[in-house]
């Protein structure tokens, strides 16, 4: 295999690896898809996969100063972005799905909207950029083997396979969407709601394990 395609493919691996397990952001995304429609969630999604790799990139490049930001207030970064999460678990939860109907048959569904909301709330998880060091890692992939076309190819393989995942996902979820009706998506909406509200919040509460407080190390 030519060496840009392997890069490339490596990319999409760690780009699929890293967004395929289903946090907060993936709930959001298939509660979009549901209420409003596949484009919605899509959208969603890829302001996500843009964020995954500005994260993918710090940790490629091995931006120390950024690392060590991250480490040294990890207890705060946390609690924001844990925040962040429960403050948008709560805005689903409280949203009525007939309101958001009337919106997509009006075509006033924000697509830029989506994309930045979803930006925004990945970027409020700033650790998250350790799990891409431990991918790249794991494949043995450094920015000193690749040199910058390397890490660019290698780069945009992640973004193509964030995006790929989240395409997909949103995809078969919309293949369900018109079974629905506004009752079940009011269901949807509460439940969907409350557990991002309980990632949010159990990501606080575990910002207390392993943390010595007064000398007692809480677990």
């Amino acid at each position: 295999m030519d060496m840009g395609m392997e890069l490339l493919f490596k990319g999409i691996l760690i780009g699929l690896l890293a967004s395929i397990p289903l946090g907060p952001i993936g709930v959001m995304c298939i509660q979009r898809t549901l209420s409003r429609n596949h484009r919605s969630g899509f959208v969603s999604g890829l302001g996500a996969a843009c964020a995954d790799t500005l994260f993918a990139t710090l940790a490629l490049f091995s931006l120390a100063f950024v690392l060590s930001f991250i480490e040294n207030n990890i207890l705060l970064v946390k609690a924001i972005g844990g925040i962040c999460v429960i403050i948008v678990g709560v805005k689903i939860f409280l949203s009525n799905p007939v309101v958001q109907i009337r919106k997509n048959r009006a075509g006033k569904t924000n697509l830029w909207q989506d994309f930045i909301s979803m930006f925004l709330i990945t970027l409020a998880n700033p650790p998250f950029i350790l799990i891409f060091v431990a991918l790249f890692a794991a494949f043995g992939i450094t920015h000193e083997g690749l040199g910058n076309e390397g890490g660019v190819l290698m780069l945009a393989g992640v973004l193509g396979g964030a995006s790929l995942w989240w395409f997909s996902l949103t995809f078969v979820v919309d293949l369900v969407r018109r079974r629905f009706r506004p009752r079940h998506l009011l269901w949807i909406n509460r439940i969907s709601g409350a557990v991002i509200v309980a990632l949010g919040a159990s990501a606080i509460l575990l910002m207390f394990v392993n943390t010595p407080v007064n000398g007692i190390l809480l677990k």
